[in-house]
């Protein structure tokens, strides 16, 4: 769910990148109350094992379309709201500037609609309320789900509105939310089970963990070590040779443009900014679409190229999310501790 410059106006994507701007601070501010030594490579882990995650699209049966998961929902289960927005948008960031994967203008509606939504009304009003103050692994599955659903279906609902309000008449209202909204309910039940699948194995392997987040309190003295190298190995197994198997079907979005123009792609506003933006992402990008650089006349590559590249871009994603999510918590360590 990825949006592309082209689906918005400056001034939607400006407003947008405004409103995610004010979050990010908010939650900065907020995160440092329950920063520790221990959480900190937690949230770069955990981000590095979200962007693994995200390069695999399953396909949806019948339709022709595919989806991932969006992990904001999963962030914030494991680290409170606030760390995980923050969390998601370092992925998001990495994946935007360094593998030209969502826009830059489009950059602040896809933190928003990625991270927002589940990690500030999914996770309070649906997670957190089913699964109670005494948590059970029946409620934990359970909010796990309806949360994902509800906060991916949120998510469907702002892309429509943002493109709505951003004047792209080639794809109205009606026909577009027709086609978002169910076919990211299909995609967010999927995330639901994916998302209580892992929670499942964290509360019978440390519990605290879930505990602590709900509470939005440091870690502590809480073993973290195995969790840690699990998620690492996971990460680096998903990006590395589980993403060889992606469905190579256009994602929810995607299928739903298609279906309304013919075309999984608009053609970018013949705007200044547009042009600029795409030329930055351009020089910013190592690794295009997560593959390697091609020349105008180059061949397609090979299947074992195109398998290499995948591999590359999965591991080199992951080190960089989890760089990131280190460097930004250890920032923010140090502004509380100077404070």
């Amino acid at each position: 769910m990825h949006m592309a410059d082209a689906l918005l106006s400056p001034t939607v994507g400006g407003i947008m990148w405004t409103a995610t701007a004010a979050t990010t601070i908010y939650s900065a501010r907020k995160i440092q109350n329950s920063l520790d030594n221990r959480k900190i490579p937690l949230m770069g882990v955990l981000g590095a094992f979200v962007f693994a995650t995200q390069m695999i699209n399953f396909a949806i049966p019948g339709t022709g379309s595919s989806g991932h998961i969006g992990g904001g929902l999963l962030l914030a289960i494991l680290l409170g709201p606030h760390a995980g927005f923050l969390t998601i948008a370092s992925v998001l960031t990495v994946q935007a500037l360094f593998f030209a994967d969502g826009g830059l203008l489009a950059l602040g509606c896809n933190i928003f609609n990625l991270g927002f939504f589940p990690c500030f009304i999914a996770y309070p009003f649906i997670y957190k309320k089913i699964a109670g103050p005494q948590p059970t692994q029946g409620k934990l599955i359970t909010g796990s789900i309806l949360a994902a659903i509800v906060g991916l279906q949120l998510g469907a609902f702002g892309v429509v509105l943002e493109t709505y309000f951003s004047g792209i008449s080639a794809l109205p209202f009606s026909s577009f939310i027709l086609l978002m909204q169910p076919i990211h309910l299909c995609i967010g039940l999927v995330e639901g089970l994916a998302t209580a699948g892992v929670i499942s194995f964290i509360w019978k392997a440390r519990p605290e963990i879930i505990d602590r987040a709900m509470r939005e309190q440091p870690i502590g003295q809480i073993p973290m070590r195995n969790i840690l190298v699990m998620f690492l190995f996971t990460t680096g197994l998903i990006g590395g040779i589980f993403a060889w198997y992606a469905s190579e079907h256009p994602d929810g979005l995607e299928w739903a443009i298609a279906k309304v123009t013919g075309s999984p792609e608009l053609e970018n506003q013949e705007q200044s900014i547009h042009q600029a933006l795409e030329n930055v992402q351009e020089k910013t990008s190592l690794m295009p679409d997560y593959t390697f650089r091609q020349k105008i006349d180059s061949p397609e590559p090979s299947r074992a190229e195109a398998r290499e590249a995948t591999t590359i871009a999965g591991l080199l994603g992951g080190i960089l999310v989890l760089g990131l999510g280190i460097i930004m918590g250890f920032l923010l360590k140090k502004h509380r501790t100077a404070a």
